[in-house]
């Protein structure tokens, strides 16, 4: 095989390695979405124990972020990558033999850990690996295994495994992806050029940020669950997370030989705008993520799997919008940020079409703003992630992705959090105001329970049992109209949230162009020589 030709196939297994490893982590990140029901009955658990694993995994995800620029200082990323794919393959492996729930809290956070250097690690690889102007589409291919698998095809394939079979081969399906991924990224022979930029360990810098994270993932998962701050522990861990966040940043401020976490990044105008973009977007993406199979299951009474697959056909237009807007932006030369709005007025479209949902809507009538949401964050996602690392200097490529991932996961466990909220606030709410207008003496509401009861009395029931029924069944109809209501409101709420944020994101493109413009453009030369080949 000539020189040329085992390049180009080592380029290849490479890119594949990379997707595959992002694919096991979509797996194994969405396992909770639909199987915590029946997880729950295996494992004799109340939600507030089954709770844990949510935070356990979504904690240590966070805490992988933002140490994994550490790491990667000392470790080839490709060698971190392999590593973390036979880990998480592993954890796995081991989950649906845990019959203790500490067990699989502990499995849940080695995943969740895993998961955030490999999605990272993974990155660092095609950026440093493969030439610059290739960028576009290959962060295009990586994007179908990080953020369009976990948002699409994911629920999908575990809505039909439990159906099908049980939670436990959800877990057992991530270990051949894994085996996979970390088999070919051993037999890729092409060189990865090191550019790495070894940092002491900052001790107590990570263990500030190990209780500020664990504080707030705790806080926001069951904040809602304990009506906020009318509980203790949610001040008090609320307290915690202020402290820690605040002698944290004294403590950086002060610190001249370590850092947790290296500000080369914040330094650059882009990647200020694209972290701020990207938490709105994470709270767009994980919050609708969460709505719609939540909509179909709870309102619609869709089964596992036809929720899942509700997102399955979008998967399809996320990943047309993803190679449409690199090849725009690779072959054309049109600057990312141009599709940026593009994404932002479909999504907000869309989920402006979701909130006319009613209680007889199904699949037909969702599929369309549903594939116009996948189109969105398609042309959304790329941008800002070309925006965001295109001007960043190698050395600190593996902390500007970390906290870039780490920003939309934080984005997004607030966007659900407060969705939460907002659907229990306004279920109560909206009961209490269809309640109000329900008088028992009102002679429309007389003659619908008349009218009901009639028809139970022909298909069998005595008259007395009939009028009970009646009123049963005119009660469950109001709380499934309070139930759309509110979910409609939510519907609503994500799409104002980017008309909320719009005049939030100019003020930051703005105002950092302005601070950080003259550094940029006089560091640009410097810097475009250290990043990508």
């Amino acid at each position: 095989m000539s020189p040329a030709a085992a390049e180009k196939r080592g380029s290849v297994l490479l890119l594949v390695g990379v997707v595959l490893a992002a694919l096991a982590d979509a797996l194994a990140s969405t396992v909770l979405s639909l199987g915590r029901a029946d997880m729950m009955g295996d494992l004799h658990v109340t939600p507030d124990e089954f709770a844990w694993l949510d935070i356990s995994y979504t904690a240590a995800k966070l805490f992988g972020f933002v140490v994994v620029g550490w790491l990667i200082g000392h470790v080839d990323a490709r060698r971190v990558l392999v590593v973390v794919a036979l880990t998480l393959s592993a954890a796995c492996a081991a989950s649906p033999l845990a019959t203790r729930l500490d067990a699989l809290v502990l499995l849940r956070g080695v995943q969740g850990f895993s998961g955030a250097l490999l999605l990272v690690a993974g990155q660092v690889v095609i950026f440093l690996g493969y030439p610059r102007k290739y960028q576009p589409v290959l962060q295009a291919f990586f994007a179908m295994g990080a953020v369009v698998a976990p948002a699409t095809v994911a629920p999908a394939f575990e809505g039909w495994m439990l159906d099908s079979f049980s939670w436990k081969w959800i877990f057992l399906s991530v270990v051949p992806l894994a085996l996979a991924a970390a088999g070919l990224l051993l037999v890729a022979d092409r060189p990865e050029p090191d550019h790495s930029a070894p940092r002491a360990f900052d001790g107590i810098g990570f263990a500030l940020l190990a209780i500020l994270l664990s504080s707030l993932t705790y806080g926001l998962t069951l904040g809602n669950r304990w009506n906020w701050f009318d509980a203790d522990r949610i001040g008090w861990l609320s307290l915690a997370a202020l402290a820690s966040l605040l002698t944290f940043c004294g403590w950086e401020m002060l610190s001249r030989r370590s850092r947790a976490i290296d500000p080369t990044p914040f330094r650059s105008a882009d990647f200020t705008f694209a972290f701020v973009v990207s938490f709105v977007a994470g709270a767009a993406l994980f919050g609708s993520a969460y709505l719609i199979p939540a909509f179909a299951v709870s309102v619609l009474a869709f089964p596992p799997t036809d929720a899942g697959l509700l997102l399955l056909p979008s998967s399809g237009l996320f990943a047309c919008a993803l190679l449409l807007a690199a090849a725009v932006i690779q072959a054309l030369h049109v600057p990312p940020f141009a599709t940026v709005p593009i994404g932002i007025l479909l999504v907000m479209t869309a989920m402006y079409l979701l909130s006319g949902s009613a209680g007889e809507s199904g699949s037909d009538d969702l599929i369309p703003a549903i594939l116009l949401r996948g189109l969105g964050l398609g042309f959304l996602f790329l941008s800002i992630t070309l925006i965001a690392f295109d001007t960043l200097p190698a050395r600190a490529l593996a902390t500007g992705i970390g906290l870039f991932n780490a920003g939309r996961q934080l984005g997004g466990l607030m966007g659900v959090a407060g969705l939460q909220a907002l659907i229990d606030h306004n279920l109560a709410n909206n009961a209490a105001v269809l309640a109000s207008h329900v008088v028992t003496g009102s002679q429309a509401v007389r003659e619908r329970l008349e009218a009901m009861a009639a028809t139970l009395v022909a298909k069998g029931l005595d008259a007395g049992a009939a009028s009970r029924a009646a009123t049963g069944i005119l009660a469950k109809a109001m709380t499934g109209q309070a139930n759309i209501i509110a979910f409609d409101t939510a519907f609503i709420a994500v799409a104002l949230l980017f008309v909320v944020a719009a005049p939030i994101l100019i003020l930051v493109k703005v105002g950092t162009a302005r601070l950080l413009g003259g550094r940029t453009s006089q560091s640009t030369a410097a810097l475009k020589s250290s990043i990508i080949p």
